[in-house]
């Protein structure tokens, strides 16, 4: 008997499906006559991760080391029993909390004249996570990790239903923090950042307590009567030691391992050492100019005034904005971490994504978990519009012929870490620096530091250590090393005593 081409078509698409054999995203089952139990399960996977298609009438041999050898088409009994089975399950809603399926992703496809039932799970919204069985949602979500389906953790779930709530976490009441817990310093800072950006602002009149209401950081419990800080307010603008006793869970940190010099473990570190209010506002402020200042900056004047903000710095800070307004500040084990390297920019914060990876590259929609932060951000100038951010960022690095950046999701650490590479997407392995460099001397590769310390020397021959260091805000031993390297290549040379001396710069 003739074989069709849709039949052929069908058949090759199986075989390419199981040409890696089962993994995150497929699932074989045996299903001869009837569904089995554990589809459910791999339902519940594939919708609470990245979504998934199972195969019915799939055979697999664990034990065939040889993939091509592995998994043997034996077809079911009865398509459209089984189809109609599912269906039934699906819209009983004992058995499952949520049907995610359409007509067109259950199917009866060919092969070799057996039915195999090819089921495509759709990854599930975060409106709808989590998805689970068994009407028991602590013990029926399974998340899909490698091959196989896991009872998913309950800080997971408890994640999954604070995203299911569409007006954020931050807006969370707590109850006996108020206006004693505001940092006032801090919460000026960010109000001449404010009155900066909005001059005739109605807001820039009003006393601390009624600008941190209208901005989502002070409320009161209608319910209740009571009144205090947000979430919101708290994180953004709290003394450390409140901030650290309610969010206990929650670090912030900043470490530099760029420009490093012999055994140095790292440049520059911020951490929770007592010399700053540990809120997220100071975090940002601290950190961000530290972050970007070794990044180009082309000289361009606007009148008598320099300008030097580029794409590529717009991209840090909303990818820093970024790190804040999609962070879950409840998991046990929060980290909102920021690395600079020589190479390389990386940020990492708390939760799973809500959207789908695609969905966020492809930009036109946000969902922040933190939205009274991002709104707070927005009104200084930090952060782009609904769903632009992340498009921006990647416009941004290509401009540069940069590596794309590179969102990466971490199941098992709870946490999402974003990768700006400061590299040539046609030259990986070069130096950042290496055009820069090429000025002085093509054998010599200086850091971005020591290159701007030459600069302070044409402009100031007599600068000071002390002074080298307060530019760079580093310790006047980094800035030691710094210049030993450079006498040592040759580059600088000093004239003179320590005190009554001059640099020369003798390479240019």
């Amino acid at each position: 008997m003739a074989t069709n081409n849709a039949e052929i078509d069908d058949k090759k698409y199986i075989d390419q499906l199981l040409a890696n054999g089962e993994r995150v995203t497929l699932e074989c089952k045996k299903a001869r006559k009837d569904v089995p139990h554990s589809l459910w399960e791999t339902y519940s996977a594939f919708a609470n991760t990245d979504g998934g298609i199972i195969l019915l009438g799939v055979d697999e041999n664990l034990k065939e080391k040889d993939i091509s050898k592995r998994f043997t088409v034996i077809g079911v009994e009865d398509a459209a029993k089984i189809r109609t089975d599912i269906w039934n399950t699906l819209n009983s809603r004992e058995k499952v909390s949520t049907s995610l399926l359409r007509d067109e992703d259950i199917n009866t496809l060919s092969y070799d004249g057996k039915d195999v039932v090819v089921i495509n799970v759709p990854r599930a919204t975060y409106e709808e996570r989590p998805v689970y069985i068994n009407n028991n949602i602590m013990r029926g979500t399974y998340r899909r990790r490698h091959e196989g389906d896991y009872h998913c953790p309950e800080p997971v779930i408890r994640m999954m239903l604070r995203d299911a709530c569409d007006d954020g976490n931050d807006r969370m009441f707590l109850e006996h923090y108020t206006m004693d817990d505001i940092d006032i310093p801090t919460l000026e800072a960010y109000r001449n950042m404010f009155r900066v950006a909005n001059l005739e602002h109605v807001w820039n009149g009003l006393d601390h307590k009624e600008f941190l209401k209208q901005l989502g950081g002070y409320t009161v419990n209608r319910a209740s009567g009571k009144e205090g800080l947000t979430m919101a307010g708290l994180l953004m603008f709290g003394k450390g030691l409140p901030v650290r006793e309610r969010f206990d869970n929650l670090r912030m940190d900043y470490i530099d391992k760029s420009n490093l010099v012999g055994d140095q473990r790292y440049s520059d570190r911020l951490t929770y050492d007592g010399t700053w209010e540990n809120n997220i506002f100071n975090f940002l402020r601290l950190v961000l100019p530290r972050l970007t200042r070794d990044l180009p900056r082309p000289f361009k004047m606007n009148g008598i005034v320099r300008e030097d903000d580029t794409p590529q710095k717009k991209a840090v800070r909303e990818a820093f904005t970024n790190m804040i307004i999609h962070a879950d500040m409840m998991i046990g084990s929060g980290l909102l971490r920021v690395e600079k390297y020589d190479d390389r920019f990386v940020l990492t914060n708390p939760g799973l994504l809500k959207l789908p990876l695609e969905q966020i590259y492809a930009g036109g929609e946000s969902k922040a978990r933190n939205q009274r932060m991002q709104h707070m951000l927005r009104m200084i100038g930090y952060g782009e519009n609904l769903g632009s951010g992340f498009p921006l960022i990647l416009n941004a690095w290509h401009e540069k012929h940069w590596l794309e950046p590179q969102l990466i999701e971490q199941s098992e650490l709870m946490q999402v870490k974003l990768e700006l590479k400061i590299v040539n997407a046609e030259n990986p392995y070069g130096s950042p620096n290496e055009h820069i460099n090429e000025h002085i001397n093509e054998h010599i590769k200086l850091s971005g530091r020591q290159l701007r310390i030459i600069g302070y020397i044409s402009e100031n021959p007599t600068i000071r250590l002390s002074e080298l260091a307060a530019k760079e805000d580093v310790a006047k031993i980094t800035i030691r090393r710094d210049l030993d390297v450079l006498q040592k290549e040759g580059v600088i040379l000093r004239q003179g005593s320590t005190r009554a001396g001059r640099w020369d710069i003798l390479k240019h």
